[in-house]
């Protein structure tokens, strides 16, 4: 997996990621298609919205349908109909998001099924095994994703576990072209801990890093602190991904810090629950002030859900749970995530990644009275 640095911007990086199913442009947005699907997308929506990389999960795709399963059908590629590259996240945010069903030992993790109580045990060798089958362009290695709120003592137990999975991830994957395989931070709050973390993933050498157990409950502050607490500890040549994070002004952010990789589920689920992202702010479409707006969405966006819909229908639509709700809203909000990393990638190109920023921040308003 070959990574190259096209420009820098304050610490902002122009690259690209070179994979065995195709290139990313970075920095990227990832859509989360947990279970082989973005909801309420079709797999030729999500490539219109601009996005070259999707995320899958080890965990959900493990129970169903069954790895070795998608293996026989030629791949998760081939299974879901995605030529692009794919990202399978390990499991391990489901070792904090399910931990009423799970049980943490030295050896792995041992969970109950929450589709119907059957026992599994996802191990590091196990959860890269997985991801093998499934033809992940970049795996993740297995890791806890530390509980929130929690003592530095407990969270620093839980990191050394995740960075001694870690080895045991990094052992267990099998090296080929195209492919990689990420370490992941952990430390919770704690920027030693975050530190003494990012350096042992350095000793053990990855394809690339990630930032995990972020946006898990704490502070935005305490985000952005861990945040520029780690990237300076992380290979300067090697891509960066933070995890499960987030909103717009999240992003712009972290691309600010030097992150070259993200995903959330934020634009879908808000895209199923009446919510908008634009350019001007985040929109609440069920809102009474929308009822007789002709006006679209997003004026400077050029997805379906803009230039077919005005606000008005919209909020009809999402008023009466209607299905075309969640799938033009979702359109729509993947656009305008796409959108926003190309005009970042266009800021760090120029130069002006600072400006950029500065004036988008500026634009903010969040379902308040617009200015036009």
């Amino acid at each position: 997996m070959k990574f190259t640095i096209e420009a820098i911007s304050e610490e902002g990086r122009l690259g690209l990621l070179q994979t065995a199913h195709g290139v990313i442009h970075t920095p990227a947005f990832m859509p989360v298609g947990t279970a082989g699907t973005v909801k309420a997308m079709t797999q030729a929506m999500v490539r219109e919205s601009g996005a070259e990389i999707l995320l899958a999960n080890t965990y959900h795709l493990m129970l169903r349908p069954g790895a070795e399963r998608i293996a026989r059908l030629g791949g998760l590629h081939r299974f879901m109909s995605w030529s692009g590259p794919i990202l399978t996240d390990s499991g391990g945010f489901q070792v904090w998001s399910l931990a009423k069903l799970r049980e943490i030992h030295e050896e792995g993790v041992i969970f109950w099924s929450h589709l119907d109580g059957a026992r599994y045990e996802l191990t590091p060798e196990r959860a890269i095994e997985i991801q093998h089958l499934l033809d992940a362009d970049i795996t993740m290695v297995l890791d806890e994703c530390t509980a929130w709120p929690t003592t530095k003592e407990d969270a620093a137990k839980s990191m050394q576990l995740s960075m001694r999975w870690a080895e045991r991830s990094k052992a267990a994957f099998k090296e080929r072209e195209g492919y990689g395989v990420f370490g992941i931070v952990q430390g919770s709050i704690f920027p030693d801990l975050r530190v003494e973390s990012a350096e042992y993933l350095n000793t053990i050498s990855f394809d690339g890093y990630a930032i995990g157990g972020l946006s898990v409950g704490e502070a935005r502050e305490k985000t952005a602190l861990m945040l520029n607490a780690t990237t300076p500890h992380l290979p300067k040549e090697k891509p960066r991904y933070l995890m499960g994070v987030g909103t717009p002004e999240d992003l712009v952010d972290a691309v600010l810090s030097g992150i070259d990789l993200f995903d959330c589920v934020l634009p879908t689920r808000s895209g199923r629950t009446g919510q908008a992202f634009t350019r001007k702010g985040r929109l609440n479409l069920r809102n009474a002030r929308h009822a007789e707006d002709s006006a679209p969405l997003d004026r400077a966006c050029q997805c379906p859900a803009c230039t077919s819909y005005s606000r008005a229908y919209l909020h009809h639509l999402a008023k009466s749970g209607e299905i075309l709700s969640a799938i033009l809203l979702t359109t729509h909000n993947l656009h305008y995530y796409q959108d926003l990393m190309a005009d970042l990638r266009d800021a760090i190109r120029r130069n002006a990644l600072a400006a950029f920023a500065a004036a988008f921040r500026g634009g903010i308003r969040n379902d308040g009275p617009e200015k036009s």
